[in-house]
């Protein structure tokens, strides 16, 4: 273990700070990348369905990590982790940059993402175990707000250097700054040590993980993902012809998600976990079935009310299973997260092969140019409101479930 006798004392802050910059260098290989798709499509000459793999190798590296993260998380310690993730981020970035090649681009994408799932692996546990029972939901909500809020910055950004001529190469150099940012912040810095005995315990962990209710909250993680990662990831190719700028839809999205956040541990406490899940689920329905039928102006209005019901998704079933199944440990967070990341990355290929199929489809019936990429692209985001349709379901489930759950663990 890290934290000994001898050990300095630790710096809370500092380690949230650290962790909140390797969030936002998460979020940043994320935007840019979705705002550079069309150019290397273009340039590489790439199907969307190529440019599917790509994205689902940054989905892949993500849960791999997170899980082999959060096995080894209590005997090696978040700091080597987070070294690694240094070590993936920096090298990933380097060669996106100089691969010139579809192959290379798959290498250095799933880099990334091994460095992205270290970061939720290593930062998530440290978060719940650097505070009192009461704020990790709080603290969580606003670790998270940093990747929309880091969306926020590598859209526009995007957006500007594309708009005055820059490359994506160009683009891609900016994830290297909040890199090294965080490695600097992490420097020399001692983590805290696990609340509970059996938060600690492999063996324990698995025994929590095998209870009903963390594998029912493995499938919803599967479906917020899914209905958070996959129109967020294609905006660029869906909404290009609809109207409204794609870069600025996905910045409005993130921008509002990451003041949800912020105010995040309000909202639980109001709503508890359970009615904030549901909510999020019927929102989120209301939200991607406005974008698949509306264009102009009612791009933003569908992407405000998409924004709210995505925002509390992925930090409040992280912060459930921290606090309704605390022995599930540092594992269970990965795991939780894992699922999440993996179901993304198996639909990311799918969702392209939708592009591909909506744009033959359309194409037959005679329609071309902006018109061809408007219909298929709407057509695409329609079938993807089957996503958060089932998680009205089964956050309606969870709602009753909760309700008359007995014997609640040590940190509800």
């Amino acid at each position: 273990m890290e934290n000994t006798t001898n050990a300095p004392p630790i710096n809370s802050q500092r380690l949230f700070y650290g962790s909140c910059f390797a969030l936002i260098t998460t979020a940043l290989s994320f935007s840019i990348r979705a705002g550079i798709l069309p150019q290397l499509g273009e340039e590489l000459s790439l199907s969307a369905e190529q440019l599917g793999f790509i994205n689902s190798m940054w989905f892949l590296g993500f849960p791999i990590s997170m899980v082999i993260g959060g096995l080894i998380y209590h005997s090696v310690g978040g700091k080597r982790i987070m070294q690694f993730a240094f070590f993936a981020h920096a090298v990933g970035v380097i060669m996106t940059i100089y691969s010139g090649s579809y192959t290379g681009l798959l290498i250095s994408t799933l880099l990334i993402g091994l460095g992205n799932g270290c970061t939720e692996a290593a930062c998530n546990p440290m978060i719940a175990d650097a505070y009192q029972s009461n704020r990790i939901s709080k603290m969580l909500n606003r670790f998270h707000m940093w990747f929309p809020g880091g969306i926020v910055i590598g859209s526009l950004a995007s957006k500007f250097m594309t708009d005055a001529g820059f490359g994506w190469e160009s683009q891609i150099w900016i994830i290297m700054i909040p890199t090294i940012i965080y490695a600097y912040l992490f420097f020399g810095q001692t983590w805290p040590k696990a609340k509970m005995r059996e938060a600690a315990s492999i063996a324990g962990n698995f025994k929590a993980m095998f209870s009903p209710l963390f594998v029912f909250m493995m499938v919803c993680m599967a479906f917020t993902a899914i209905t958070e990662f996959g129109p967020q990831q294609w905006v660029g190719l869906i909404l290009s012809k609809s109207g409204a700028h794609p870069m600025l839809i996905l910045a409005l999205i993130t921008g509002l998600m990451a003041v949800a956040r912020y105010f995040g541990g309000t909202i639980v406490k109001k709503f508890h976990q359970k009615g904030v899940l549901l909510g999020s689920s019927i929102l989120a329905t209301i939200g991607l079935y406005l974008f698949s039928t509306q264009t102009g102006g009612m791009a933003y209005v569908a992407a405000v009310i998409f924004a709210l019901g995505i925002a509390y998704f992925w930090p409040n079933m992280i912060g459930f299973t921290a606090t309704k199944i605390p022995k599930s440990g540092a594992l269970g967070m990965s795991v939780i997260g894992a699922v999440g990341m993996f179901s993304t990355s198996i639909f990311q290929p799918i969702i392209g092969n939708w592009i591909d199929s909506d744009r033959a489809e359309v194409a037959a019936r005679g329609l071309k140019g902006d018109e061809l990429e408007l219909i298929a692209g709407q057509e695409t985001l329609g079938t993807m409101v089957i996503f958060p349709a089932i998680l009205i379901v089964l956050f309606t489930i969870l709602w009753f479930w909760m309700k008359y759950r007995k014997n609640e663990p040590v940190l509800a």
